[in-house]
C-alpha cells in the first residue's frame, strides 16, 4: 500500500490542494473557478446552477418527495433515492482493481482508492491534518471553531455532526435497531454493532508496530500508542495531573467536583463513571461472566479476573521504590506509599480520625452509624465488612483452608496459622 509520499504533480494555484491524477485536479479546479451567481434567499449559500439551488432549498423546507417503495425512507433528491435502493438489492457494481472491495456508488469507490494512493488533497489551514474528502475537512474545522450546529430538542446537548445528534436522540428513545444474532446485545449505532461483532469473531485488524498488541478499533490503537510515546496532552486545570485520553481527564475532573451523574436504579449508589455503574449493577444481578480456568472463582469484570489470576501466578508487578514491598495492583501500591509519606487525605467528619484510603474511611464511618450490612443467613450475626462475614461463615462450615506446611495442623483463619508457625521456630 502506498503512503502519503505518493507524487502529486497537479497543484492548484488558488488553494493548497494537490492531486496525483489530472482528472481529479480538473474536477477540483471547476469547483474553485465556476462563478456562483444564484443566491439562496434563506442562507448565504450560492450556486452556479438553478437545479442545485432547487435541491438546496429542500434542506430548509424538509420536503422529501422521493419515497422508497421497499421501506419508509424518503429523500429530497432522486439520486439519493437511487443510491438508497441499492442497499436493498445489495448490488455493488463498482469494483476496486487493487483489492476485493466493491461499492454501490462510484463516489465511494473513488474515496476508497485514496486509501491505496494515500492521497489527501484537502489540508487544514490551522494544523497539519489533511483529508481525502472535503466533507471530512469541514467536520475537522469544527474541532478548531467549537461549532456545534446540531441541537437536541429534548435536552441541552449539541453536536458538530448531524449523525452524532441522530445517535444521541436514540439515548432518549431507547431505540436499538442493530441486533446481534449471536447474543442478546443490541445497539443504537451501527459502528458500535460492528465493533461488537469483533468480540465474537476475535478480529483485531489494527496492529501496534512497537509491540504485539492488536485492537478491533483504530481509535484504540491510537490510544495505545501513547503508552509508548508517554504523551499526555490532556492537562487538569485543578491539579498537576495529565492524561493521554480526553475521557480519562473528564473522569478525573469529577474527583475534584464530586459529581456522580450515573445513578443505580436498584439502590442509592451513584458513580462518576458509567462503566463503574455497569460494574456495580452486576452486584445486583449476580452476573459473573469471567471464569477462572484454574479454580472455581468467577467475576463480574474482566479486570477483576486479571487481578485474581495474579494470586495463582504470584505476580506483583508494582514495586515500591522506598522498600521491598510489591503489589499485584497499582492502587495497592498507591495506598502503600502513603505509609511512607504519612498522608491521610480521607478525614472523618465526626471525629479526628483520618485515613490513607477511602475504603478505610467508609469502614470507619460504620463505627459511628452502627451499620452492619453483611448479614449471616445461618444465625443472627451481622458485620460491617464482607471480609468479617466470610471469616465468620467458617465457624458454621468448619472449613480450615489455611494448612501448615510443616505439620498436619490446619486453621480457619490466616492469622491463627501465622501464630502457629511461631511454634516451629
Amino acid at each position: 500500500m502506498m503512503t502519503n509520499t505518493v507524487v502529486k504533480p497537479f497543484q492548484q494555484d488558488i488553494c493548497n490542494a494537490s492531486f496525483s491524477s489530472k482528472g481529479n485536479f480538473k474536477c477540483h479546479v471547476v469547483t474553485q473557478t465556476v462563478e456562483k451567481r444564484i443566491q439562496c434567499n434563506l442562507c448565504d449559500a450560492a450556486f452556479s446552477k438553478k437545479d442545485d439551488l432547487t435541491h438546496h432549498v429542500l434542506t430548509h423546507t424538509g420536503e422529501k418527495p422521493f419515497q422508497c417503495d421497499l421501506c419508509d425512507a424518503a429523500f429530497s433528491l432522486k439520486r439519493s433515492l437511487n443510491h438508497h435502493v441499492v442497499t436493498h438489492t445489495g448490488e455493488k457494481p463498482f469494483q476496486c482493481n487493487l483489492c476485493n472491495a466493491a461499492f454501490s456508488e462510484k463516489r465511494n469507490l473513488n474515496r476508497h482508492m485514496m486509501t491505496h494512493t494515500g492521497e489527501k488533497p484537502f489540508p487544514c489551514d490551522l494544523c497539519d491534518a489533511s483529508f481525502s474528502q472535503k466533507s471530512d475537512l469541514k467536520r475537522h474545522m469544527m474541532t478548531h471553531t467549537g461549532e456545534k450546529p446540531f441541537q437536541c430538542d429534548l435536552c441541552n446537548a449539541a453536536f458538530s455532526l448531524k449523525r452524532s445528534l441522530r445517535d444521541h436522540v436514540m439515548a432518549h428513545t431507547g431505540e436499538k435497531p442493530f441486533q446481534c444474532d449471536l447474543c442478546y446485545a443490541a445497539f443504537s449505532i451501527k459502528s458500535r454493532f460492528k465493533y461488537h461483532m469483533m468480540v465474537h469473531t476475535g478480529e483485531k485488524p489494527f496492529q501496534c508496530d512497537l509491540c504485539d498488541a492488536a485492537f478491533s478499533q483504530k481509535s484504540h490503537l491510537k490510544d495505545h500508542m501513547m503508552i509508548h510515546t508517554g504523551e499526555k496532552p490532556f492537562q487538569c486545570d485543578l491539579c498537576d495531573a495529565a492524561f493521554p485520553l480526553k475521557r480519562t481527564l473528564r473522569d478525573h475532573v469529577m474527583t475534584h467536583t464530586g459529581e456522580k451523574p450515573f445513578q443505580c436504579d436498584l439502590c442509592d449508589a451513584s458513580f462518576s463513571i458509567k462503566k463503574s455503574l455497569k460494574d456495580h449493577v452486576k452486584s445486583h444481578t449476580g452476573d459473573k461472566p469471567f471464569q477462572c480456568d484454574l479454580c472455581n472463582s468467577a467475576f463480574p469484570r474482566k479486570g477483576a479476573l486479571t487481578q485474581h489470576m495474579m494470586t495463582h501466578t504470584g505476580e506483583k508487578p508494582f514495586q515500591c521504590d522506598l522498600c521491598n514491598a510489591a503489589f499485584s495492583q497499582k492502587i495497592h501500591l498507591k495506598s502503600h506509599l502513603m505509609i511512607h509519606t504519612g498522608e491521610k487525605p480521607f478525614q472523618c467528619d465526626l471525629c479526628n480520625s483520618a485515613f490513607s484510603r477511602k475504603i478505610s474511611l467508609t469502614w470507619h464511618m460504620m463505627t459511628h452509624t452502627g451499620e452492619k450490612p453483611f448479614q449471616c443467613n445461618l444465625c443472627n450475626a451481622a458485620f460491617s465488612r464482607k471480609f468479617f462475614l466470610k471469616r465468620h461463615m467458617v465457624t458454621h462450615t468448619g472449613e480450615k483452608p489455611f494448612q501448615c506446611n510443616l505439620c498436619n495442623a490446619a486453621f480457619s483463619q490466616k492469622f491463627v496459622l501465622k501464630r502457629h508457625m511461631v511454634t516451629h521456630t
